[in-house]
């Protein structure tokens, strides 16, 4: 039995219940396929519940723009839907004088962008902010924040489904098909059916490649293949030493081992890359030692011991160990000739902020 629907959103991650709340505002019918029993079970419960600025990425990217408005509409979302946030700012620390031109890089990238508030600080006030941080300078990025996520997820949900869509659990994407008028996905699960629908979006983080490679009539040549690299994070007991977001300047395949907050109070330390690890959810403690030595470059009175496993995370990278990084890639009909199809490969960092401007780009991308 084929069921016939208007929309179809696979993934109930952070994008994709983004894209379905966008979707249902502009008055369309969405069902909401996640193929786990909760929402934002992979990708989205994973990672460092930072509300980026914008700084790094190349200005003529989309990423740069989704990421820069994005962040202005994640704050006043936050602020109208009362999701859990703080606005407490970051810091992007030299180690050394090496490093200080570098700095200079960033500063000068990120005003490119957009992001209008940066201020480079010497070795004093940034003592000042942060006590127990050495460096000889660093950036102030004021716009920079922390968000409760799961609770994110929450009102981006309650938000669609107050609009009429639905969210189905336990509903892989086994297949489907390119129609006359359509897409028919077929769905497995305890009650296996077909949706025939008039519009498909795809935003499913670490199975994005898959979905789209299941349908016929999806051109495989326009499928980016996917790197699903592990990040690990630990965490140190009691508060944390600092009020601030700590990073330092960026490494190949991420932005360092940086210091992140929660809203309690509590700091991690990560991610690392894994470039060859299995992409699985464990934290093995032997890859502490690694981090010692990152961590202590900015706080040197991290003790010895004190670093324990707390969670990993996989991203759906598009580019590999060695390779420069990419912009994300949304494709829409004018990429695969498939009307009414987006599909969004590699939405990893600063996907979480860009979510509700990703939403916006998907929706006009649609007829």
């Amino acid at each position: 039995m084929t069921e016939t629907v208007d929309t179809v959103v696979i993934g109930a991650g952070v994008v994709g219940l983004a894209v379905a709340r966008e979707l249902t505002l502009a008055g369309h019918e969405v069902i909401v396929l996640e193929r786990h029993g909760l929402i934002g079970s992979e990708v989205s419960s994973r990672n460092s519940e930072v509300i980026h600025a914008g700084i790094y990425y190349d200005s003529a990217w989309l990423k740069t723009r989704l990421a820069v408005e994005g962040k202005a509409l994640l704050y006043d979302y936050c602020a109208s839907h009362g999701v859990a946030h703080d606005r407490i700012g970051k810091l992007i620390v030299a180690c050394d004088e090496a490093q200080l031109a570098r700095l200079d890089g960033i500063l000068a990238q990120g005003r490119r962008n957009g992001v209008t508030d940066l201020r480079l600080i010497g070795r004093d006030e940034a003592r000042e902010l942060e006590p127990n941080v050495a460096c000889v300078g660093a950036i102030l990025s004021p716009s920079s924040g922390i968000i409760d996520a799961h609770g994110l997820m929450l009102a981006l949900q309650g938000d669609a489904e107050s609009h009429g869509a639905m969210v189905a659990f336990n509903a892989p994407v086994t297949g489907g098909r390119v129609v006359d008028g359509g897409i028919e996905i077929c769905v497995g699960g305890a009650e296996p059916m077909d949706l025939r629908a008039r519009q498909v979006v795809i935003a499913a983080a670490l199975g994005a490649q898959d979905v789209a490679d299941a349908i016929d009539g999806y051109p495989v040549t326009r499928i980016p293949p996917i790197h699903k690299i592990k990040g690990n994070y630990f965490n140190i007991a009691g508060r944390a030493p600092f009020n601030h977001l700590i990073y330092p300047v960026p490494v190949p395949g991420g932005l360092g081992t940086h210091a992140t907050l929660d809203l309690g109070g509590q700091v991690k330390f990560g991610p690392d890359v894994d470039w060859d690890a299995e992409p699985d959810f464990s934290v093995d403690p032997a890859r502490a030692e690694e981090f010692y030595g990152a961590i202590r470059s900015y706080y040197p009175d991290l003790a010895d011991g004190a670093l324990q496993p707390d969670y990993a995370g996989v991203r759906p990278k598009l580019s590999g160990k060695g390779e420069p990084a990419v912009d994300f890639c949304i494709q829409g009909p004018k990429d695969h000739g498939i009307a009414g199809l987006v599909a969004l490969f590699g939405i990893e960092s600063p996907g979480l902020t860009s979510s509700l401007a990703i939403a916006r780009h998907t929706a006009r991308l649609l007829p």
